[in-house]
């Protein structure tokens, strides 16, 4: 069989020599570029697509979308019987449904919702009453509003001088945000690339040296400190800096005196929701109505999206991605593939071993992965009856990302536990209560509650294990503990409760030591490093093979940014036109 320069076959199998090698013998080296133009021609008329997606979560339905609106033949594979990967809403128990994995809305990005026309596609996001309430103890509480003036009121509380610095907070991280979101829609430059990453690095330069000098400052302390170091630079109460930590390890599987944290927490806070920056909020029937209507905007655009249908490998030809195997057998040409799996899936599973150097193989075997989720839903008979802020009718602080966890020491201790002992003593809880703002997600007088926690090892201590049901059982009545700590009523509340370790992640979601971005945020696992140091544009070091995943630049949470800038790299490579 006898294949081309793009590793595809050069006509029927057939002995004699392909078309390209005769016209290049003919013609010479002048003719070599009409000769390989003629080439891919007749093979690109072979490929059953123009591109192959391997994983149906959110990314890869965005992916397809940007793809197919630019004329490409698209199919996304997903192996599960339902797309949207951790983006995904089911029933849990009789009669209740709730989101799985992922649980909140703020950082899908609006030019994606924009493009794709999502609310047409029935996508439709309710905002949260207030962003977060912290019990801290029997009488005291933060609850921490929208606007400048009534979070002042609520900081005030525990420190007039916090309630002062406030503002000039808000500011400095609006315009680290700001910075942040004109970058994350970018490809980032590429190490060892050519002119292009050279002139798009002078650029990126320029726009930060254009920042005052304080400004640049700033983008040094957020880039490189601990979020506790940098909240020592501005706040005195643990209790503030204990809420404002929160966001800087959620997800991260670190304390927050760790390096690095401090970008964690600004990742956190450039989003926004229905064009109001810093706000929360719900999809209406969870995240799987983000999905669901991502989905409808790809299929209606041309794309082809299969379920029940598991990649086994990346197909490579003459050096080069031509298609996947599915674990049935089944072989799909494609000009391109590209991978919303995490990359260190990707090369693990994926991607045959020898395909590239072995370097380079385990430098993607090593990206450092791990979150320290453990993530719980559960079916309530009633609301929390929290001792700070008694009621058991709906109030705002239901309604709000409600976050157990009310000191930087409280939150540092929680990790250290992690590492010595499998989980935390003390674990932070994050607990959602979707069905205040979503009454299709329980029946009447019901209610579902989401509780994202943090911190337990994605591997216990030897011999323990996730995969024995005992640990996670004995782990989830801990957290059930910790929040009725502060809410008595909560635990014979529940009528039935779905649990997933970081086993879980991984087994159900493809989630690497069920790590929810693909990698952990570190400074080298960030932009040009982002996933590997020369792979940082979306390409693989398989030529035909991308990543749109959140593996790649910017990163985890569900923003859809990964997938419309590998779209727009592969557009570029393929010579597709956007409509």
């Amino acid at each position: 069989m006898a294949l081309g320069a793009r590793g595809r076959v050069c006509g029927s199998e057939q002995k004699r020599p392909c078309r390209l090698a005769r016209v290049f013998f003919v013609l010479g080296s002048q003719g070599f570029a009409l000769a390989r133009r003629c080439a891919l021609t007749e093979m690109d008329g072979m490929s059953d697509f123009d591109v192959a997606i391997i994983g149906g979560g959110h990314n890869g339905l965005v992916c397809a979308a940007y793809l197919a609106r630019a004329g490409a033949r698209v199919v996304v594979l997903e192996k599960s019987g339902v797309t949207g990967g951790a983006a995904l809403t089911e029933s849990f128990h009789p009669g209740f449904r709730n989101s799985v994995a992922s649980y909140t809305v703020s950082l899908l990005n609006p030019k994606v919702i924009r493009d794709l026309d999502l609310a047409r596609h029935g996508l439709r996001i309710v905002e949260r009453p207030a962003a977060n309430f912290w019990p801290v103890d029997a009488e005291r509480a933060l609850l921490m509003p929208y606007g400048l003036q009534a979070r002042q009121r609520a900081v005030a509380a525990f420190s007039e001088r916090d309630a002062e610095r406030l503002p000039a907070y808000d500011r400095a991280l609006e315009t680290a945000a700001d910075v942040l979101r004109a970058l994350v829609l970018e490809t980032p430059p590429n190490a060892g690339g050519g002119l292009v990453d050279l002139l798009r690095s002078g650029l990126i330069g320029r726009r930060i040296l254009k920042l005052d000098l304080e400004a640049q400052r700033l983008l040094v302390d957020l880039f490189t400190k601990s979020v506790a170091d940098f909240l020592d630079g501005w706040f005195e109460s643990e209790v503030i800096k204990g809420a404002l930590a929160f966001d800087g390890i959620v997800g991260a599987y670190a304390a927050p005196s760790t390096p690095g944290t401090a970008y964690v927490l600004l990742h956190h806070c450039f989003g926004e929701v229905n064009g109001k920056p810093g706000v929360w909020g719900h999809a209406v029937g969870g995240m799987g109505a983000v999905s669901g209507a991502i989905r409808a905007a790809a299929e209606a655009a041309g794309a082809q999206v299969r379920t029940d249908a598991a990649v086994g490998r990346v197909i490579l030809a003459g050096g080069r991605a031509s298609g996947v195997e599915l674990a049935s057998g089944e072989r799909i040409a494609a000009r391109a593939v590209a991978a919303n799996v995490g990359p260190k899936l990707l090369f693990r599973d994926l991607v045959p071993e020898g395909t590239v150097a072995p370097e380079v193989r385990q430098r993607f075997l090593g990206i450092r992965t791990g979150s320290g989720t453990f993530r719980m839903n559960v079916a309530l008979a009633e609301l929390p009856d929290f001792l700070c802020r008694p009621g058991r009718e709906p109030q705002d602080h239901h309604g709000s990302g409600i976050i157990i966890g009310p000191t930087l020491d409280y939150l540092e201790r929680a990790y250290l536990d992690a590492r010595s002992e499998g989980s935390s003593r003390r674990p932070v809880v994050e607990m959602l209560i979707p069905s205040t703002l979503d009454d299709s997600l329980a029946p009447a007088g019901r209610h579902v509650a989401s509780l994202f926690v943090q911190h337990v090892a994605p591997r216990l201590p030897s011999p323990r294990t996730w995969s024995d049901a005992s640990e996670k059982e004995r782990f989830a009545d801990l957290v059930i503990d910790t929040v009725s700590a502060h809410a008595p009523n909560f635990r014979g509340a529940i009528l039935g409760r779905q649990i997933l370790s970081p086993l879980d992640l991984e087994t159900r979601f493809g989630l690497i030591d069920g790590d929810i971005f693909h990698g952990q945020l570190g400074l080298d696992q960030l932009f040009s490093t982002r996933p590997l140091l020369g792979f940082a544009n979306y390409r693989m070091p398989v030529p035909g093979l991308y990543l749109c995943g959140s593996g790649a630049h910017p990163g985890g949470g569900v923003t859809g940014v990964p997938g419309h800038n590998a779209a727009r790299e592969i557009a570029r490579d393929l010579k597709l036109r956007r409509r």
